[in-house]
């Protein structure tokens, strides 16, 4: 059995039905907390968002990527998973942490122009690649078939409204 696939089956048990177990909560907990500290790489950060059932934030372990001088984030899981509705039921206000705190507003990216993201995402986060089913030096056309699967927000300064 190739390294590929035990990746593969160790992914596809995280992540039954694109919803993390018990273990990957565990584990996305933990990597929150460190990538909230700022002590890894600053492209490993932490999304603090508001549950849209709970109130309550969550925190959440991400990859940022850096794509033409402006920074993104992908939910690797695709559409249908928490932290994604969390965000555009929050209308994209949300807090990133890593080793400091920022006040964001995301703004979800038009599916006619994640592809560059997306392969961008995938140099960068290798945890994600089992999870978007494109070879990362696949032809831009490649990422282009699967955009729409894989939401993209660009990440912003939140600038409070006046008045």
């Amino acid at each position: 059995m190739t390294h590929f696939n035990i990746t593969q089956r160790v992914y596809d048990w995280l992540y039954q039905d694109k919803r993390p177990n018990w273990m990957a909560q565990i584990l996305n907990r933990f990597w929150a907390a460190v990538h909230a500290t700022g002590i890894a790489s600053n492209y490993l950060v932490t999304l603090d968002v508001t549950g849209r059932k709970s109130g309550k934030i969550v925190s959440l372990p991400l990859v940022m990527v850096v794509h033409d001088q402006q920074r993104y984030l992908v939910s690797m899981l695709g559409d249908n998973v928490q932290w994604v509705q969390n965000v555009r039921a929050a209308g994209g206000r949300a807090i990133l942490r890593s080793g400091y705190r920022e006040e964001i507003q995301l703004e979800e990216i038009p599916t006619a122009q994640r592809a560059p993201i997306l392969k961008a995402y995938l140099q960068r986060a290798p945890g994600a690649r089992p999870h978007i089913l494109v070879n990362k030096d696949a032809p831009l056309a490649e990422f282009e078939q699967v955009a729409v699967d894989y939401p993209v927000f660009r990440v912003a300064s939140y600038t409070k409204p006046i008045g």
